[in-house]
């Protein structure tokens, strides 16, 4: 029997400093790993993504040129780890208050829950921080409940 393992892949995508960006960042995570990953957990990729392009539009400075960059790894299961694992990170030019959180909000709030969204669907996430910019990435694995994520 011959047993191939899946190389990582990587891909890094620059979009605009505008809502819209987060609608081309998503259209092209989901074209790329669509099909290399299991459907849920695509999703999620997708889901923590979509928050923190629409954090980076929101509370951040844009990187020279008004844009933001986008990138995501794959790195499926082999003899080295038991599942496939998606990281995405997207880069900004920061912002002038505080370091991105997860903030205590109203159970009212309309917003503010994004971190908390992508601390839920991520394994970890974190903040990386130099003298161009910063970048809030999470990285997402295979271990999920089947049954409880695809029940209707």
């Amino acid at each position: 029997m011959v047993s191939m393992a899946l190389a990582e892949r990587a891909w890094c995508v620059v979009i605009p400093h505008h809502p819209r960006g987060a609608r081309i960042a998503r259209q092209r995570l989901t074209n790329e790993l669509r099909g290399a990953v299991h459907p849920s957990l695509l999703a999620d990729a997708v889901a923590v993504l979509a928050e923190l392009v629409g954090n980076a539009v929101r509370h951040a400075s844009p990187l020279p040129g008004g844009v933001i960059r986008v990138a995501w790894r794959l790195r499926p299961a082999d003899a080295g780890i038991e599942h496939d694992t998606v990281e995405v990170r997207v880069t900004d030019g920061g912002a002038t208050a505080e370091q991105p959180r997860i903030r205590a909000i109203p159970t009212d709030a309309i917003d503010g829950r994004g971190l908390s969204i992508v601390a839920a669907l991520s394994d970890r996430w974190g903040v990386d921080r130099d003298g161009l910019g910063q970048s809030v990435w999470a990285e997402l694995s295979g271990t999920f409940d089947h049954e409880r994520r695809e029940s209707p």
